[in-house]
């Protein structure tokens, strides 16, 4: 691995892989630093959007999982739901997700080292990596919501809204899916997200500001917690949080940010893979125009529906004055809400 190589990806999650990926088929010589071993797991709705899916058939993957008409939104006896106009979304198990990834990166010849990028050093023509002899033109940053890089260069910028923390925490049960939909419940402090990943396994995810455990917040949506015996729990619960973080720019010299690591609202409109895989061919394709400050133009441009609509949803759900009226809104206003999901899909 010694010379210098065209990229160098810190993070072999969905963003770095798919990174990866366009980059290897582009030509570009590159390599993956990433210390977990394959499959990685992370707390996530595990819910693919439209998008997201054919993001991933254009790049030749297959990835297990179930199919998704579209989203529900519940909220005790209200009930609104919008399908999907562009094609089915997927449920689908991070680590299918991660295993599909990461077998075409290995198999495109891209180097996954079992190396943790936390500190970089650039001059006029790449970047190294002390201690590991790794130098490239360009490093990514792919490292996740709590970016070691990011941090390093001094990126990281407080949220300009001082509403509370919001945390993710998910587990499966062993129970068939009742609804080809996301269903996503909402309760007094949380939003619970249903998620059909095969013929008899849902993933649950929790987004709330509240700092309890798993099984009490469950608790607070009764009609659902019935659907969910205990004893049909397979896995453990993840989390992950605070949720909402900013990096002041996603092109810092020779460094480049994408996925979580470029900046993340929430999870509450489910888009964060379909962002990371737009945001990966984005900047593949930059690097080999030679338009690298451009990626932070036209990253921009790919969210910037999404992180207006998700902060004004988040916004609002932290606002006591405006939160009860999301869910009536929605009911009352079905097209609408369809736009909204469709829009994001």
């Amino acid at each position: 691995m010694s010379g210098c190589h065209d990229l160098l990806i810190a993070g072999g999650g969905p963003a770095g892989l798919a990174t990866a990926l366009h980059a290897a088929r582009a030509g570009l010589d590159t390599v993956v630093a990433e210390p977990r071993r394959a499959p990685v797991d992370k707390a996530c709705g595990e819910g693919l959007m439209p998008g997201a899916v054919r993001a991933l058939t254009a790049l030749g993957l297959e990835i297990p999982g179930h199919p998704i008409r579209g989203i529900r939104y519940i909220q005790g006896p209200r009930r609104v739901e919008a399908a999907f106009r562009h094609g089915p979304g997927l449920g689908a198990r991070r680590t299918g997700l991660h295993t599909a990834l990461h077998g075409a990166v290995v198999d495109a010849g891209v180097p996954v080292l079992p190396l943790r990028v936390e500190e970089v050093r650039q001059d006029a023509t790449g970047v190294t990596v002390p201690g590991t002899g790794l130098r490239a033109r360009w490093l990514v940053a792919a490292d996740g919501l709590h970016s070691p890089v990011r941090r390093s260069l001094g990126l990281e910028r407080k949220p300009r809204s001082a509403g509370a923390p919001r945390y993710g925490l998910r587990r499966h049960y062993a129970v068939p899916p009742w609804s080809p939909y996301i269903e996503v419940h909402w309760g007094a402090y949380a939003e619970a997200y249903v998620t059909p990943l095969g013929p008899a396994l849902v993933g649950v995810a929790l987004l709330t500001s509240r700092r309890a455990p798993f099984t009490t917040q469950l608790a607070s949506f009764p009609e659902l917690a019935a659907r969910l015996p205990p004893e049909a729990a397979v896995t453990a619960v993840r989390g992950a949080g605070p949720l909402r973080q900013w990096a002041r720019t996603r092109v810092h010299g020779r460094v480049l940010l994408v996925g979580d690591a470029a900046g993340y609202i929430d999870a509450l409109t489910g888009e964060g893979v379909s962002l990371a895989l737009t945001g990966a061919q984005a900047l593949v394709a930059n690097v080999c125009r030679g338009t690298p400050s451009r990626y932070e133009t036209d990253w921009r441009r790919a969210t910037r529906r999404h992180r207006l609509l998700t902060d004004l949803l988040v916004r609002a759900r932290q606002q006591p004055a405006l939160a009860p009226h999301i869910m009536p809104t929605a009911e009352r206003a079905p097209r609408l809400f369809a736009a909204v999901v469709n829009a994001l899909a």
